[in-house]
């Protein structure tokens, strides 16, 4: 028998890996590095990169010692040598996404900004619906603190921030939501909207306008990457 490795009392044989993956679920895992390994065959380091490689990868993975880099050697059960070859792909794969999408990142600014925005606002919920309006009508007339209402009487985990939520990316908020803050003047205070079984007060703190920097940057061409792999699978799978 051709084993391969020995876990406990078992040995597992070379024939066995391709099953145990399946059933393991580590088979996409696995063929995904396939893909990535055909997609960097001609990609190709400057001596500078070569040597800048390392040592982005120990940042990336937070190595700051010898021991941590012992550690993780150990983990991964390979040896110095490996481990400059997996510093060397994960470059090789940076400089692959910006090679293959780079030249598309304004354009897909321009697209996904509205959902790239980020908002501060306070909020008030309730399921009853005439305390909504009657806690509206506090506000308008300035009778309490936006906050002290929120505390004494949202339902929510934001009463225990005086109402306020956020910075929140508007992709990850409910799409009415981000309607009425992307057409607020900050201080505007809406009055109570139905969102679900809840009565909602919203008041825009701040809109943190998206910009194009590194890190929304390699936001948008992971996003490229990731629909890139995931047709590369769906192409194997047929």
């Amino acid at each position: 028998m051709n084993s391969i490795v020995a876990v406990g009392d078992r040995t597992l044989a070379a024939s066995e890996l391709f099953g145990l993956m399946t059933q393991y679920q580590l088979l996409p895992t696995f063929l995904k590095e396939l893909i990535l390994d055909n997609a960097l065959k001609d990609i190709v380091l400057t001596p500078d990169e070569e040597a800048s490689a390392l040592d982005r990868f120990y940042v990336q993975h937070q190595i700051g010692s010898d021991e941590q880099r012992q550690s993780w050697l150990n983990y991964y059960r390979i040896n110095p040598e490996q481990l400059l070859d997996r510093a060397q792909r994960e470059f090789k794969l940076a400089k692959f996404k910006d090679t293959s999408w780079g030249a598309f990142i304004e354009v897909d600014f321009l697209k996904h900004k509205p959902k790239l925005d980020q908002f501060i606002y306070s909020l008030i919920r309730t399921r009853n619906v005439e305390q909504a309006q009657e806690l509206y009508f506090r506000l308008k007339e300035g009778e309490q603190t936006f906050a002290d209402i929120a505390s004494q009487y949202s339902e929510g985990p934001e009463a225990q921030t005086g109402g306020q939520v956020g910075p929140v990316a508007a992709a990850t908020l409910h799409p009415s939501l981000v309607q009425m803050l992307a057409s607020s003047k900050p201080g505007q205070i809406w009055p109570p909207q139905r969102f679900g079984e809840w009565s909602v007060i919203v008041r825009l703190e701040t809109c943190m306008s998206a910009q194009l920097n590194e890190a929304v940057r390699q936001q948008l061409l992971e996003r490229r990457y990731q629909e890139w792999l995931d047709l590369q699978l769906q192409s194997m799978a047929t």
